[in-house]
C-alpha cells in the first residue's frame, strides 16, 4: 500500500488538481493523508484521512509521517508530497527503480544553489526505513547558499541522518528547461511537476534574490523606491519587486492552464513555450 502524506494551507486552490492528477498516474493502491489549516472543512472529503495540525510546514509533515506509521505496515510505502505537487506520469517505475538502489528516493533541488538535502516536494521511502532513521523534515544543519550566508531548510535533519547512519539516498534532479525560471515550475524526473510557492503571492527564492545581487544593477534602486513609495512591496534586494510581480503573472498563468486542464500546460513549463523573458 502506498501512502501520500501532503500539506495544504489557507487556499484549496490545489486540491481537486492534485487528487485528480494521483487518480490519473497513481498505478497502486493508495491512501491520501493530508493537513487542509485555513480551508475549509468539506474538503475533507477529498482525501481517506485528515488531521486538524497547526504549526510550521516541517512539523506538520512529521506528524503525517507518525500517523501513517503507526497505522501501516513496515512495508508500505510513504510519499510526502507538497500540496502544489502532482504526478505527471505513472511515478512508480521511478520509484521501484529508485527503492531498489537505496532506501529513500527525493527530489534534490540542485537548481536552488545547490540545495543539497532531500525536498519533500516528492519523496519516498519505506514505512521501516523512515521509522528506522528515524526520519525527520525539520530544520537544522546548515551549508552555504551563494556567497552571502548559511541556511537551514526543510530536510536539513533528514540530510544529516542519512549521513550519520551512512544510509545512501538516490536524488531525483530537474529535468525540464529553465526558461520560465529557475526553480519554480519544475518538473523531476520526468515524473513529478512541482509548482514552487503555490501557496504564497510575493515568491522570491533565494535563487532569484542571489542572482539579483549579483547583477546590481543601480538604475532598480531608483524603480524599487518608487514602487514603495507607491505602496509597493519590500522585498530588501534590487529589482525584487519586478521579479516578484513577474513570477506572479507566471505562477497565475501556469495555474489557470493547469486548473482549465489545458494539454499543452505542460509546454509552459518547458524550453518549448516563453511566457515572459526573467528581469
Amino acid at each position: 500500500m502506498l501512502h501520500i502524506a501532503t500539506v495544504h494551507y489557507q487556499s484549496p486552490r490545489w486540491i481537486d488538481i492534485q487528487t485528480s492528477y494521483l487518480r490519473r498516474h497513481i498505478s497502486v493502491p493508495f491512501q491520501t493523508w493530508s493537513s487542509i489549516e485555513g480551508i475549509d472543512p468539506s474538503y475533507a472529503a477529498s482525501f481517506d484521512r485528515v488531521f486538524e495540525q497547526r504549526g510550521p510546514h516541517p512539523c506538520k509533515l512529521n506528524h503525517l509521517a507518525l500517523e501513517i506509521c503507526h497505522a501501516a505496515a513496515p512495508e508500505d510505502l510513504i510519499m510526502f508530497l507538497d500540496g502544489d505537487a502532482f504526478p505527471i506520469a505513472d511515478p512508480m517505475p521511478v520509484i521501484e527503480e529508485g527503492l531498489q538502489k537505496a532506501p529513500l528516493l527525493a527530489v534534490r533541488r540542485a537548481e536552488n544553489l545547490d540545495e543539497p538535502q532531500p525536498h519533500p516536494c516528492f519523496c519516498v521511502t519505506t514505512v521501516g526505513a523512515w521509522q528506522g532513521l528515524p526520519g525527520d523534515w525539520s530544520l537544522g544543519p546548515v551549508w552555504p547558499a551563494g556567497k552571502r550566508e548559511l541556511i537551514s531548510d526543510v530536510g536539513a535533519n533528514l540530510m544529516r541522518t542519512l549521513e550519520l547512519t551512512k544510509t545512501p539516498w538516490v536524488p531525483l534532479l530537474r529535468t525540464n528547461g529553465a526558461k520560465l525560471h529557475p526553480l519554480l515550475f519544475a518538473v523531476y524526473g520526468d515524473v513529478v511537476y512541482h509548482h514552487g510557492a503555490g501557496f504564497r503571492e510575493k515568491a522570491l527564492p533565494r535563487v532569484d534574490r542571489e542572482r539579483l545581487r549579483t547583477q546590481q544593477r543601480p538604475r532598480r534602486v531608483v524603480r524599487d523606491a518608487i514602487a514603495r513609495l507607491r505602496g509597493g512591496m519590500d522585498t530588501g534586494v534590487r529589482g525584487g519587486t519586478e521579479t516578484v510581480q513577474l513570477n506572479n503573472r507566471n505562477s497565475l498563468r501556469v495555474f489557470e492552464a493547469i486548473q482549465r486542464n489545458d494539454p499543452d500546460w505542460l509546454a509552459l513549463v518547458t524550453e518549448e513555450v516563453a511566457l515572459e523573458a526573467g528581469v
